[in-house]
């Protein structure tokens, strides 16, 4: 698990989101996203963008926790409650997996709780193994 945490310490966009990995376990991860300022849109909730890039961010590291390059084709989100404040928090769990495809579902949560968001991806799982 450690060479995917360093392969992931390299995504600079979730970097720059403020985006950190918590805990990675094959076919699973959890992430955090303390907000900031930059996470809010003009009516001063968080920005649907935001919230896809920690969905996707958390979708991505459990996919690609078997040690092999896992690539998105298909990705959805459903919002349910605007987060306002404090820190978001997603977990990623594997749904189903072959060789060739595997399915997740993440759940963005807020510091209550509460649902925020329901994210559904695909992946497509290349040979190309992680690199050191």
């Amino acid at each position: 698990m450690e060479k995917i945490r360093r392969f992931f310490k390299n995504d600079r966009f979730a970097t720059r989101a403020n985006i950190e990995l918590l805990s990675l376990a094959p076919g699973y991860a959890k992430c955090r996203m303390p907000l900031q300022d930059y996470h809010f849109n003009g009516y001063n909730t968080v920005h649907g963008g935001a919230i896809f890039t920690l969905a996707d961010f958390t979708f991505a590291a459990a996919s690609n926790s078997h040690g092999n390059i896992a690539v998105a084709i298909n990705a959805s989100i459903s919002f349910l409650k605007a987060g306002t404040s404090g820190t978001l928090w997603a977990e990623a769990r594997e749904i189903s997996r072959n060789p060739k495809l595997a399915s997740y579902t993440v759940e963005v949560r807020d510091d209550a709780g509460d649902l925020v968001a329901v994210f559904q991806g695909m992946v497509y799982r290349k040979s190309e193994i992680i690199p050191e």
